[in-house]
């Protein structure tokens, strides 16, 4: 029996661990993959505060999970499947075993969108990714295609030119909607190409990608480029599928949370990115975090009192 259950590890549920913890609540971590989420697989952070010089998201996460550790958390590796309540009582289900908490903080965060296009499924791995920081290295001096126009998609496509020989971004409109100095940095790095008001189409190859087949969405005009590997920055889908009975969700299936991060069921809040919000960063997901863990602890105290 928990008194906080944080499901997922990424910065929201790393906060969300450490102010439960420090509050001397008992507190149970879970994590399907490793701790820091997407974060983590962040080469660079710029924007955390108290990095002048950035920081490796690998590295902040993990100092995070070190200091959640160290005030008594209990981290368990595991996919979450399921969350009952029944009366008062939480149960979170994992394959094969079941825990039980009094509160329950949801900090899934969101899954990196598809593309959808015929050949995306087959070369998941032989040449398609969605994580740039993960697989940029293995394209020394070859061409690749970044997919996408937003922060994620420029961000990633600058990491990749350290690696690759050119960097083609596909955007399905004729400007990018990455922050203007995001901007700035990727139209003055010569190996980043630019492929206007276009969608992909087809993705082709044999053993590995080898072809990326567009379409421009005004002319309907279609067209090619040889690749080695095709990265994809369209947006993230919200990891609410086992929860979705106990909360409310958005049009695009974040959950819907008041400021005090509580979901529509009583005990039950929700943290980060899956969460319905303006703004998706490492700052405000810890932010998010550590509200939902002082509420989870005032929610304890009228329960008890």
């Amino acid at each position: 029996m928990y008194d906080v259950a944080v499901i997922g590890a990424g910065p929201a549920g790393l906060a969300a661990g450490l102010y439960a913890a420090r509050a001397k609540l008992s507190t149970v971590v879970f994590e399907k993959m490793f701790p820091g989420g997407q974060a983590a697989l962040t080469h660079k952070i710029e924007n955390y505060p108290g990095f002048p010089e950035g920081v490796n998201g690998m590295e902040l996460t993990d100092a995070m999970k070190q200091q959640v550790e160290k005030l008594g958390a209990e981290f368990v590796n595991g996919d979450v499947e399921k969350i009952d309540k029944n009366g008062d009582l939480f149960t979170v289900f994992l394959k094969g075993e079941s825990f039980k908490a009094k509160t329950v903080i949801l900090a899934t965060g969101a899954q990196p969108r598809k593309l959808g296009v015929k050949g995306e499924k087959e070369f998941i791995g032989r040449g398609i990714s969605y994580c740039a920081t993960c697989d940029g290295a293995f394209y020394k001096d070859k061409p690749i295609a970044m997919v996408g126009g937003g922060d994620t998609a420029i961000q990633e496509a600058l990491y990749l030119t350290r690696f690759a020989s050119t960097v083609y971004v596909i955007h399905r409109r004729n400007e990018l909607r990455a922050t203007k100095i995001l901007q700035e940095h990727a139209f003055k790095n010569e190996k980043i190409k630019f492929i206007w008001d276009s969608i992909v189409k087809e993705i082709k190859g044999k053993d590995g990608v080898e072809e990326v087949v567009f379409e421009n969405v005004k002319s309907g005009k279609q067209d090619s480029i040889s690749v080695d590997g095709i990265f994809v920055a369209i947006g993230y889908t919200p990891n609410t599928e086992f929860a979705k009975d106990l909360v409310q969700l958005d049009e695009q299936g974040y959950i819907i949370t008041d400021e005090r991060m509580k979901t529509k069921t009583p005990g039950l809040f929700a943290a980060g990115d899956v969460r319905q919000k303006p703004l998706r960063q490492v700052v405000t997901a810890v932010a998010d975090g550590a509200i939902a863990a002082v509420e989870a602890g005032k929610f304890l105290e009228n329960s008890e009192g």
